[in-house]
């Protein structure tokens, strides 16, 4: 399999996606074209469509007249996010429940190879990948594609949690609990084992 070359907007998008997952540019940071230009070295309609990427995901935003900037996701804003993602989780429970899922436990052995000092972003997008795979193994597009509609204030949140879990293992150790409940099953118990992992997670801090 030949491997696609990364141009120079993808690198530029890679590197600023890697600092904003990983609170290196904190929420309400504004994201100058001309410093971005200076900073890396390249030239501002690169940095344009770079920004352009990252605002397309989600992960910036940008308003008439203003540059780019990381949106500020609040207590409020995870308070219902959260009153979203029940629910949506909680079908998944429902028909994943007795099943074993093994992209999700690919995602999570993912995690725990990662090394000590690698950035939280990386963290994220497994966490992010976990959550996802389940998701998808429900096997209802319409479900998938509420869910990716959270995607990117779900991934700006954990960006919260960095402090919450300095110690990655717990984690992992969380996430595994959460799939082996789901595994074993039934119904009900996955149900609340989910539910508790929600609750859990968004409230640590």
């Amino acid at each position: 399999m030949k491997l696609r070359p990364v141009s120079t907007v993808d690198a530029l998008a890679g590197a600023l996606r890697t600092r904003v997952l990983s609170g290196e540019i904190a929420p309400g940071t504004t994201l100058p074209e001309q410093e971005l230009s200076t900073l890396y070295g390249v030239a501002r309609p690169t940095v344009r469509e770079a920004l352009a990427v990252l605002v397309h995901e989600g992960l910036l935003r940008r308003e008439r007249n203003r540059s780019a900037y990381v949106p500020e996701v609040t207590t409020v804003d995870l308070d219902d996010l959260m009153y979203v993602r029940r629910p949506l989780e909680d079908l998944m429970a429902v028909k994943l429940a007795g099943r074993r899922v093994a992209s999700a436990d690919g995602a999570l052995t993912r995690m725990a190879a990662l090394p000590a000092d690698a950035p939280w972003a990386e963290v994220v997008a497994e966490h992010m990948a976990l959550h996802e795979e389940l998701i998808h193994a429900v096997g209802s597009p319409r479900l998938e594609r509420l869910y990716s509609a959270l995607a990117a204030e779900t991934r700006l949140g954990l960006v919260r949690l960095r402090a919450v879990y300095a110690d990655r293992e717990t984690l992992i150790s969380e996430h595994r609990e959460l799939l082996d409940a789901i595994a074993k099953g039934p119904v009900q118990a996955t149900r609340r084992a989910v539910a508790a992992h929600l609750d859990h997670t968004w409230g640590a801090d």
